[in-house]
């Protein structure tokens, strides 16, 4: 069931994404060779206590994973692309991570994902996270009131695919509110004109994610970690999203 949320429930989200935007700030400035990933982990869950909020993976177990996630955000480092699952790893120059962070707070969610490089970066991982972020922001400038799911999924497919990319359609955006995955589920592949119509009060979650290589995934033997199946590195960029009457309203934009 869909549910459109009124203007009060969208300010409330929002509160929740400040804090999440505040969060994926202060973690992403700590990457740098040399780092410990589970320091992001830990420093994660210092802020998620300070704050009150509520973790939507620690206790997450979809019929995809293996069992409660039990941590607070998913690391995914070089060929892992989603839900990369926190585990100790030296950051290297060069290194790729995305961050993927999402709670609750009175109890709505807001939910984001930055991709980000640990000192140097490769010329083919700078493209490939740009073109995410470029697919971001053409999804965000499709979420209109009138337009339909399509237009979004087209959106981000036109930039992804344009740039040369081949997009996975297992996983894509979602609705979110009360928890952290409500109808709709929004594609990373879509036909323009298609699907449900775009209403105020409507809230998503858009992230385009591609790797450089395949678009085929493989598990990790921890039952979480999707990787690349050939190996390639991915990027993920993610924003809580709220249709307005006056256009797309990005609840967890980093400053």
């Amino acid at each position: 069931m869909i549910e459109f949320k009124t203007p009060q429930a969208i300010e409330k989200m929002a509160v929740t994404g400040r804090f999440v935007a505040e969060t994926l700030a202060e973690l992403s400035a700590m990457v740098e060779p040399g780092r410990e990933v589970m320091d992001l982990e830990h420093r994660a869950r210092k802020l998620v206590e300070e704050r009150g909020a509520v973790s939507c993976y620690w206790d997450y177990a979809p019929s995809f994973g293996r069992g409660p996630f039990r941590n607070v955000i998913c690391l995914s480092v070089n060929d892992a692309v989603l839900h990369g699952r926190p585990r100790p790893y030296v950051l290297r120059d060069g290194d790729v991570i995305s961050l993927d962070f999402a709670v609750s707070i009175d109890g709505w969610v807001a939910d984001s994902a930055v991709t980000v490089v640990a000192g140097t970066p490769a010329e083919q991982d700078v493209r490939l996270i740009d073109s995410t972020r470029a697919a971001l922001d053409a999804a965000i400038a499709a979420a209109v009131p009138g337009n339909r799911i399509g237009d979004i999924s087209a959106a981000i497919a036109a930039v992804g695919q344009g740039a040369g990319y081949r997009i996975n359609t297992d996983f894509g955006g979602h609705g979110l509110g009360r928890t952290m995955h409500e109808d709709p589920h929004v594609a990373n592949v879509g036909r323009p004109g298609r699907g449900l119509e775009l209403r105020p009060g409507l809230t998503l979650a858009l992230e385009p994610w591609w790797c450089t290589g395949t678009a085929e995934l493989r598990v990790d033997p921890d039952g979480w970690t999707l990787r690349s199946a050939d190996g390639s590195r991915g990027a993920h960029s993610e924003h809580t999203v709220a249709i307005t009457e006056d256009g797309p309203r990005v609840l967890t934009a980093r400053s």
